[in-house]
This record gives C-alpha cells, sequence and structure tokens, in this order.
C-alpha cells in the first residue's frame, strides 16, 4: 500500500447514493447534497487528480463509466486526465444529473459526456457500454446489496480493463480538537451521535473492498491510502464546506447530543453569530481516502 499525504486540495464525494423517493422533499435533499458535493470537488480536487493519475491502467482508456456520478466530481478530471475518452455519468438523481450536462457545456465538454438516470440497486442496469475503467468514487458503500453491485460491474468492464473504488473513512474533520471554546471535542462527539445511524443505513462506508473485490472475482493491482490535511486559513469555500457538512451531520446527530453540545453546534451553524464556523480562522479539511484498482481478465460474458 502506498501512502500519500497531501497539504492541498481533494474526490470528494463525488459519489451519489441511490437513494429512493421523490417529491419536494427529495428535490431538496438534492439540493442540498448537489452542494456538498460541489464544494468537496472544489476543495479536494488535486486529490481527485492524484488518484486518476496513479491508476495503474496499460493503457489509456477510451470508454469511461462514473457509477453514482453526483454532480460531476471524478467525471470532469476523468476527461481532463484522459483527453481522448468518453465518460458515461450514472447517478439515480435527475437534479444531479442536470448539473452535471451543465458544467459539461459550460466546459465545452458535452460532447464527450452521456448521461445515464439509473438505480444501481436494481437487478439490471441499464446499457452502459463496454468502459476500459469503471470509476466508483464514495457511492459503492451506498449499494444495497454490494456483493450483487460488484457483479454487475465485472460483466459490464471490457477484458482486461479497471475497476476504481475509493472509499471514505467518513465526513472531514473541520475543527482542531480543543474547539469550540465552549464546548471543546464537540466536533469528534458529533460525529459518533451518528455512528448508530450509519451502521443501519451505510453499513458499508468505510468498508476494506479488497476482500469483496477478490471474492467477486477482481484482481486488486493496487492500493492506496491518501491522507489530505488542508489548512483553511481563511478561505471562504472550507468555511462553506465545514458548515455544509456539520449541518448535515446536525441532523442526524441531534437526538443523541446533550442539550449543551447542541447549543454550541446551533452557535457554529448560525451564520449571524460571531462564533459562527464561517467567521473562524483555525479550520482545515482533515480526511482520508482509499482506492483499489482491480482488474477482471477472465470475463467471458
Amino acid at each position: 500500500m502506498t501512502r500519500a499525504h497531501q497539504h492541498t486540495p481533494h474526490h470528494g464525494e463525488g459519489g451519489r447514493r441511490p437513494e429512493h423517493g421523490h417529491g419536494a422533499h427529495q428535490e431538496h435533499g438534492d439540493a442540498g447534497q448537489a452542494e456538498i458535493l460541489d464544494l468537496d470537488a472544489e476543495v479536494l480536487s488535486e486529490h481527485i487528480a492524484s488518484i486518476t493519475a496513479w491508476l495503474p491502467l496499460k493503457s489509456e482508456p477510451r470508454q469511461i463509466v462514473d457509477l453514482g456520478c453526483g454532480t460531476g466530481a471524478g467525471t470532469f478530471v476523468l476527461l481532463e486526465r484522459f483527453p481522448d475518452a468518453h465518460v458515461t455519468a450514472v447517478d439515480t438523481s435527475a437534479g444531479h444529473l442536470q448539473l452535471l450536462r451543465e458544467k459539461a457545456c459550460a466546459r465545452g465538454v458535452e460532447g464527450r459526456v452521456r448521461t445515464v438516470q439509473a438505480d444501481l440497486d436494481s437487478a439490471h442496469w441499464p446499457d452502459l457500454g463496454r468502459p476500459d475503467l469503471v470509476w466508483a468514487s464514495a457511492s459503492m458503500h451506498h449499494m444495497a446489496d454490494p456483493d450483487r453491485a460488484l457483479a454487475s460491474v465485472r460483466e459490464l468492464l471490457a477484458l482486461g480493463g479497471l475497476f476504481a473504488v475509493v472509499e471514505l473513512a467518513g465526513f472531514p474533520r473541520f475543527l482542531p480538537a480543543d474547539a469550540p471554546e465552549s464546548r471543546p471535542g464537540l466536533e469528534e462527539r458529533a460525529h459518533a451521535a451518528t455512528d448508530s445511524f450509519h451502521a443501519e443505513h451505510v453499513p458499508h462506508r468505510g468498508a476494506d473492498w479488497g476482500p469483496m473485490l477478490t471474492a467477486a472475482g477482481f484482481t486488486v493491482e493496487d492500493e492506496r491510502t491518501i491522507t489530505v490535511n488542508i489548512g483553511g486559513a481563511r478561505s471562504d469555500t472550507i468555511g462553506r464546506y465545514a458548515h455544509g457538512s456539520l449541518q448535515r451531520i446536525r441532523g442526524v446527530a441531534a437526538p443523541a447530543l446533550s442539550p449543551e453540545d447542541l447549543a454550541a453546534l446551533d452557535e457554529l451553524l448560525d451564520t449571524n453569530s460571531p462564533n459562527s464556523l464561517l467567521r473562524r480562522e483555525d479550520l482545515a479539511v482533515r480526511t482520508e481516502r482509499t482506492v483499489w484498482a482491480a482488474s477482471f481478465t477472465n470475463n467471458y460474458s
């Protein structure tokens, strides 16, 4: 395993969970998720680029599938890294795919991108071509049946192609351990308060995909963990990224937090408060991402 320490911007969680449900509630959730994905992509862009540069490819891919593409964090890095490639971007969210198409047009690469709205938890995936590279960043852990999804990728991948799975350790951390002054350690307690929720709803988040890939018939060619530590200083983007992330964590953690912790968290999230996250000068982005590069050379499908 290669461990790279990176102190400059990261892939964001470009992956999009295959949620079910429709209507205004989902649209609102999509909008909030889209903002987080866009901020993640902006802040952590160099991380995705470093992963794509590292991929142990035998030749440059011409056809790429981005599974759980979100708003396109991985899609656009892949298009830049492989200028002769076309990307099929797959997601369950029509809103996210619309944003991705708008970005593609703005960047002049709409001719190299195809979007497909699909539920990746279904037993039968749509025709996604025969890709040389399948990219799944922070999306595999949302699959209801990861083994079935891995089998679907195996059937999809071109002979000798590569499957890149990027997994995250969870939401990034932003505050120093002794912050905020009124409730030191609040951020870790807020994360801990979400553990049971994630164990139930996203049990494979942070999973070691190596054994699962091997069991599915893939050969893991290489594995790499990247540690990200980006100083925020007075970065407005990192401030908004921290605010959006902790706002989402609050929605899950609130019932398990003490009244004192909840009040301190709400003060951090209050954009009008002098103690707002957006006013802090000690924010940083600390996270880890692991990528597995796997091949399948006995594809007789």
